[in-house]
């Protein structure tokens, strides 16, 4: 039997998103010294999309990635383009007030506008589909999605929504195995690589400099931050981190203790017939279960079952993520049971704390800023977040400053004990998934 390629190598993985990819562009390594107004570290949504926002309000950008553009969560997630911003702002009413909630709420609907906006402006070919259910699981899980319609109405969300009980289900879903879901027509699915590198393309296009295999290895900080690569210098006045899960604790312990790199994995079956396609998921829908330990799952554009969940906390990939995987695939659709694979990888998200995301400055050092831990909603938040940050850089008004009051404790245990520690704490709330 042969080998299982490797979930992290040097190059892109070996998954659905790569073999589909439109526009993977080869930039240089940096080599000798330059400067810039900002360097960003970081090829994911977050860099790119903050070298848009920095290049379009005429700053000279120069952005370093690691590997290969959208390598990280950017080009392997779910491709789930979910309204919302984190997991419920209203926990932080203390630090950030009334105000502050709402504008965190608010937000979360224009983030998913900013990425429509921006695939329709540039003509950026990544199969966006508007469309996505959140599923209840157990029957507590229907009294929360009922609160969150009537939070939605009161909040004065403007796209379509509407509850489905377990009767109702076969509108959207083939599957015996949910008790219902909220339906929302404002948010959706697409291809996250193709997104990333399309994204890639407009900031080339703006004089971003993009360099690949450029790995920050030491920054210097100061009035005029120094960035050093293997080869390379970069000089900035302002210096971005956006590493997000793959930041690491050497390059910044403060920004790197904060966030937890958790496993997230995938599957893609082979085509699926039309009639298949109609059997399981009629509409072409993206779907989330409600669970801490969740499924998700869509249709790619040529008709394959792209289905994703198996969050670990260890640090550890799995062996063999098909034979991870399946059974909750087969659970779902059992109609699919012994259905071909044809690509299976993962890729590490970052989690915080309290599961909102972090956007702000390094506390000694305020022309060096930061965003990570998006828990799982990165596709849109990571564009609200860059939008921020440019306009916190550019001394424009925003809401920077919102996201900055929010305390971010830093884990436990250090980058040696604290995957343990919270793989441990998780098995608490997948008991809870239980009942």
């Amino acid at each position: 039997m042969a080998s299982k390629p490797p979930v992290h190598s040097e190059q892109y993985p070996h998954s659905y998103y790569v073999d589909t990819a439109k526009e993977i562009y080869a930039h240089p390594q940096l080599e000798g010294n330059i400067s810039a107004d900002v360097c960003i570290v970081g090829g994911g949504f977050s860099g790119i999309n903050t070298a848009i926002e920095l290049a379009q309000r005429g700053m000279s950008v120069v952005l370093l990635e690691a590997k290969r553009i959208g390598w990280g969560a950017s080009g392997r997630n779910g491709g789930e383009l979910i309204r919302g911003i984190g997991h419920d702002p209203s926990q932080f009413h203390s630090e950030i007030g009334t105000e502050g909630v709402q504008a965190i709420q608010q937000m979360g609907f224009e983030a998913v506008e900013i990425v429509r906006n921006r695939i329709q402006e540039h003509s950026i070919d990544c199969d966006l589909q508007m469309g996505y259910c959140d599923l209840a699981v157990k029957p507590r899980h229907m009294d929360e999605l009922e609160e969150e319609f009537s939070a939605l109405k009161a909040m004065g969300y403007q796209q379509e929504i509407k509850l489905l009980t377990k009767p109702q289900l076969g509108e959207v879903i083939g599957s015996d195995f949910y008790q219902g879901a909220l339906v929302d027509m404002g948010s959706g699915h697409l291809h996250p690589l193709n997104l990333a590198l399309g994204e890639a393309r407009v900031a080339r296009n703006l004089g971003v400099q993009l360099f690949e295999y450029s790995a920050a290895e030491k920054i210097i900080q100061g009035a005029k931050p120094k960035v050093m690569t293997a080869k390379g210098e970069v000089t900035c006045q302002y210096l971005v981190l956006a590493g997000n899960a793959y930041i690491g604790h050497k390059l910044n312990s403060f920004v790197g203790g904060k966030v937890l790199p958790a496993g997230s994995y995938l599957l893609a079956t082979e085509p699926l017939t039309e009639a298949q396609c109609a059997s399981i998921i009629p509409q072409n829908m993206a779907f989330a279960d409600m669970r801490i330990a969740l499924d998700y799952f869509h249709l790619s554009a040529d008709r394959r079952l792209l289905f994703g969940g198996l969050c670990t906390y260890s640090g550890k990939d799995p062996k063999d993520i098909e034979a991870a995987l399946r059974p909750n695939l087969e659970k779902v659709f059992p109609q699919l049971k012994g259905v071909r694979i044809d690509y299976e990888w993962g890729g590490m998200i970052g989690i915080g704390a309290n599961r909102m995301p972090q956007i702000g400055r390094l506390p000694d050092a305020n022309n060096i800023f930061y965003a990570q831990a998006y828990a799982g909603h990165g596709v849109n938040a990571t564009h609200m977040a860059a939008k921020l940050l440019a306009e916190a850089i550019c001394q424009q008004a925003g809401y920077f400053d919102v996201f900055a009051k929010i305390k971010h404790m830093t884990f436990p245990g250090g980058p040696t004990f604290r995957s343990p520690m919270l793989a441990a704490g998780m098995l608490y709330h997948r008991f809870k998934d239980l009942f």
